[in-house]
């Protein structure tokens, strides 16, 4: 049940509709709840509803409220403290082009301390803060870093596996379940095992340091730690074994937690055999461990930023400030891109007197160099060591790149729009309020253009609000003015809200249609008249109307598609850039060191872009502050020997790591670039020659944890 739905995120449009038509998921809108009521016999839940003209009641197992946020009630003593201004609404009070900034210079915030918002947004906010900041402190950067210094790699070629066993009870996450003790004392019996030992919890600080001093007592060359998951504790665990004086990648990790204790937990007997199998197998596999050089890659310490709109020209200055110089290319003649349109916000500010702060900014600053006119013709290289060259013919090696090609805004084919002067869209609107060059009786504003549909199924996130902002111009400044607003959703999330009730207040009337019965526009006697059938009152409203405003949508850059392949990174169905995941790493591509921001990701609004630049510009940052990158050692390698040169690792590497290559005359084979690879193994899988072995995963090693499994250690082969 729901007044409007809110799936403004990026393709949450499409997940709502696979609720419904794949999942059977209800949707009810307009339904108003009147009262929820206990069965006293069953204790279902009555509701009672509003459906059309009817009253109707139903009966459900379950009510889930879908509550608002609020700031919590430690917000004001924290901002007394600090001295910063909250909103009226408790929250952190910002701005829409400084969105992470707070009323006291040197304050930075992020995530839900400055209003309610999704996991996606909070990260990038948060990068963009932790930027800021990072900027602000430049001119110190490194002086009070103590390099961490670690023992010299001991060397085990050619010596006999030594392997310590570390067993842990993970609280009572394993030990409720697993018999430990058991699984200690069957370590002990492995091949190979000189040291076995239990811990209550084995990343403990205190375990850590047991670790390293029993590997450096008992002369151990390699460590298996049974224990949880290596997706959040093996960087721990490797990083102990290197301060012992080991090359990190002489260490194996036994899930049994989540592959044995967690699934396993009504049968303890059975998971603690399966915790033995488990222990069994990554102890024969340390034996076939070998150390795996880690390469080191020198940074070039400048960035590229391709695209200068907004948040372009946003990421290129913060990256600037930071004291790193900065190539710009712009397609167009001039920077600003879709900023150059933009001349009110909701909250009255006007983004013009930014973008010429910015533009003179970028002019006079001394790290940055500004392309115009001009796209990258060819994009090589990888992280720390790329190198572009322009369609002039001018090259230059940068470490990092931010992709910020923006968006277009939709030209549609319906509602006369081309055909007739007084049919335009939202943004030719803005500039006719902006040159005052404005009169009408009647203004009909229709929501949702060329997006939510077959065609282009998601939502264009901006929408609603710019309608809001053009709507509320047009009735402070023209009271007189009627203006409609034809929606089927409104989106004016957050703070936006109020904007919304504020538009309902100074006389914006809103009527609603459903998509399966769009509006229908025609030309009569030179009038435009614009049919709708109202879903609250179900009846046809006519309205003749001076000018039609059609709220387009955001589209994707045309140009993504060729800059994609120049990068190889991934588009979305839709033609959008692809982050490497949706909520946890918003501007990072699965490439290292190519990031991005704005409508280049997807629809978004000003201080949304801003954020989303600023994050960018923060994770640049984070690549070239550093003098060299350390590469992982698990790469894949190829026997050349084998190789056969048929390109099929090419062709399923999303990285861009192996390439054919003419290593002598008439001789081409495939060479793997050891700082693009991510060791997935997939060129492995895909080589019908068994030419490509991803270290630390080799053939070998794993038909040895197989031949574990199915061996118990005194018996043959199970199977």
């Amino acid at each position: 049940f729901f007044m409007d739905t809110r799936a403004f995120g990026k393709e949450f449009e499409e997940y709502l509709m696979r609720a419904e038509n794949e999942y059977g998921v209800r949707v009810l809108r307009n339904n108003r709840i009147s009262k929820v009521q206990e069965d006293p016999e069953t204790n279902n839940l009555m509701l009672s509803y509003l459906e059309g003209p009817d009253i109707r009641e139903e009966v459900f197992d379950l009510v889930v409220l879908s509550a608002g946020a609020r700031p919590p009630e430690s917000t004001g003593n924290m901002a007394k403290i600090f001295g910063l201004n909250l909103n009226k609404f408790g929250f952190c009070e910002t701005d829409d082009l400084t969105p992470v900034s707070t009323s006291v210079p040197g304050i930075f915030v992020c995530g839900a301390f400055s209003g309610p918002k999704d996991i996606p947004d909070s990260i990038a906010q948060a990068s963009g803060a932790a930027g800021k900041v990072a900027a602000l402190l430049s001119d110190e950067r490194g002086k009070l870093v103590t390099k961490k210094e670690y023992p010299q790699e001991r060397d085990v070629s050619g010596k006999e596996p030594r392997i310590g066993v570390f067993v842990c009870h993970c609280g009572i996450n394993i030990g409720s379940v697993v018999n430990v003790p058991e699984v200690v004392e069957y370590a002990a019996t492995l091949p190979g095992v000189v040291y076995v030992e239990r811990n209550l919890y084995t990343c403990s600080q205190d375990t850590q340091k047991k670790i390293k001093e029993v590997v450096e007592k008992h002369d151990l060359n390699r460590v298996v730690v049974a224990s949880c998951t290596p997706r959040t504790h093996e960087p721990l665990f490797q990083n102990t074994v290197k301060e012992a004086g080991l090359n990190k990648y002489l260490f194996e990790m036994a899930n049994i937690r989540d592959q044995c204790s967690w699934v396993h937990r009504l049968e303890p007997v059975k998971a603690t055999a399966k915790a033995k199998d488990l222990v069994r197998m990554a102890v024969a596999k340390a034996a076939m461990l070998e150390p795996l050089p880690q390469p080191k890659i020198p940074v070039t310490p400048s960035a590229l930023v391709i695209g200068g709109g907004l948040s372009g020209m946003t990421a290129t200055l913060e990256i600037a400030n930071s004291g790193f110089e900065v190539h710009l290319v712009e397609k167009e003649k001039q920077l600003g891109g879709h900023l150059r349109r933009i001349h009110h916000t909701l909250s009255g500010v006007d983004p013009q007197k930014t973008f010429e702060q910015l533009e003179k900014e970028i002019a006079e600053h001394k790290n940055i160099k500004t392309y115009l006119n001009e796209t990258a013709a060819e994009i090589k290289g990888y992280i720390g060591n790329f190198e572009t060259t322009l369609k002039s013919g001018e090259k230059f090696k940068h470490g990092a790149i931010v992709v910020a090609t923006g968006g277009v805004e939709y030209e549609p084919v319906e509602y006369m729009f081309g055909k007739n002067p007084k049919v335009i869209r939202q943004t030719d609107l803005g500039e006719l309020l902006a040159k005052k060059d404005f009169k009408a009786d009647n203004v009909v504003i229709i929501q949702c253009v060329g997006s939510r549909n077959d065609e282009y199924p998601n939502c264009s996130r901006i929408c609603c609000s710019t309608a809001m902002a053009n709507a509320m111009k047009i009735k402070k400044e023209h009271p007189e003015t009627n203006v409609f607003v034809l929606y089927r959703d409104i989106r004016t999330y957050g703070f936006a809200e109020e904007n919304y009730n504020e538009a309902a207040r100074l006389g914006v009337i809103f009527l609603r249609y459903d998509p399966e019965s769009p509006p229908r526009v025609v030309a009569t006697n030179g009038d435009i008249v614009v049919e709708i059938d109202e879903q609250f009152i179900e009846q046809t409203v006519t309205i003749k109307t001076d000018y039609l405003v059609l709220n387009a949508a955001v589209r994707p850059n045309p140009d993504n598609k060729d800059l994609a392949q120049l990068l190889k990174v991934p588009l979305t169905k839709e033609g959008f850039f692809l982050e490497a995941h949706m909520k946890l790493r918003p501007v990072d591509f699965a490439t290292d060191g190519i990031f991005l921001c704005g409508l280049a990701h997807s629809p978004r609004l000003i201080d949304e872009s801003i954020s989303q630049a600023l994050a960018a510009a923060a994770r640049v940052n984070t690549v070239l502050s550093k003098p060299f990158i350390e590469a992982e050692g698990v790469v894949s390698v190829v026997n050349e020997e084998r190789c056969i040169a048929c390109g099929r690792c090419e062709d399923v590497c999303e990285y861009g790591a192996p390439r054919l290559e003419e290593i002598s005359p008439g001789v081409i084979k495939s060479r793997i670039n050891e700082a693009l690879c991510k060791g997935c193994g997939s060129c492995a899988v895909a080589c019908c020659a068994r030419a490509i072995s991803p270290k630390h995963f080799k053939s070998e090693q794993i038909m040895t944890m197989l031949e574990a499994l199915l061996t118990d250690k005194d018996e043959e082969v199970k199977v």
